[in-house]
């Protein structure tokens, strides 16, 4: 049994989405970002960064994992799934992986606190961090031109990008000028696994899709966690 210490974000997400394609069973535990429960010393002593999210392995005498990138590895090799046995293949998944963890989530994140989170528009700071995840998104695209997935098979470098460019509107970035990401966006949201592991620890698709929302409705519903996510550091990752 896994445990799994998550709040609805894209680097959660991307356990849970994970552990979901495994089929490895898991007990869900939220964390309330806004009571400041990543910040608890019980929760420190499992990921001493404070962040989520976090994985605790029972059956291995509850090892601890953190960082979403290390918890997709982990979780890869324990079952032998979504990561190729040959160094070559291996490499290919871990360097499109290590490109969402240094420069997709970091630059969406930072999108984010700028566009959405942040009282004070600061348009060079929105235009700066909203092109480079444009160029970014430019660096996927062109990949996904003659690859279905990132690196070969499905693999965790595709959970671990998509669970972030998925959410490319809420960066402010227009997806129409990337066809083929758009192309792999829609393919990955129609597998179940996807479609679970984005409703952990509880759904927020309602809210931010719902009709009759303007933008701004939308972000308040949400401003209040998000500048939340801004303080702790999350939303930056």
């Amino acid at each position: 049994m896994i445990d799994l210490y998550t709040a609805p974000t894209p680097n959660g997400w991307k356990a849970s989405v994970m552990l979901e394609e495994t089929g490895l069973p898991y007990e869900v535990h939220a964390i309330d970002l806004m009571k400041g429960q990543q910040r608890a010393p019980d929760y420190l002593k499992i990921n001493p960064n404070g962040r989520i999210p976090a994985i605790v392995d029972r059956e291995e005498g509850n090892f601890a994992v953190f960082e979403s990138g290390a918890i997709l590895i982990y979780l890869a090799e324990k079952t032998g799934k979504l990561m190729p046995a040959d160094a070559k293949g291996r490499s290919t998944v871990i360097q499109w992986l290590m490109f969402q963890m240094g420069g997709v989530g970091p630059m969406m994140g930072q999108a984010n606190v700028f566009y959405r989170y942040l009282p004070e528009k600061i348009d060079l700071a929105i235009k700066r961090y909203q092109g480079e995840v444009a160029r970014l998104f430019g660096v996927l695209d062109a990949r996904l031109a003659d690859h279905q997935y990132l690196a070969g098979d499905y693999s965790i470098a595709d959970i671990a990008n998509w669970c972030w460019a998925r959410t490319a509107a809420w960066s402010g970035v227009d997806t129409d000028p990337f066809p083929n990401m758009k192309r792999w966006i829609a393919e990955i949201a129609e597998r179940p696994a996807a479609q679970a592991g984005i409703k952990v620890p509880y759904d927020m698709s309602a809210l931010l899709s719902s009709a009759g929302s303007s933008k701004e409705e939308k972000t308040d519903a949400f401003v209040k966690q998000a500048r939340t996510l801004v303080n702790t550091g999350d939303a930056k990752e």
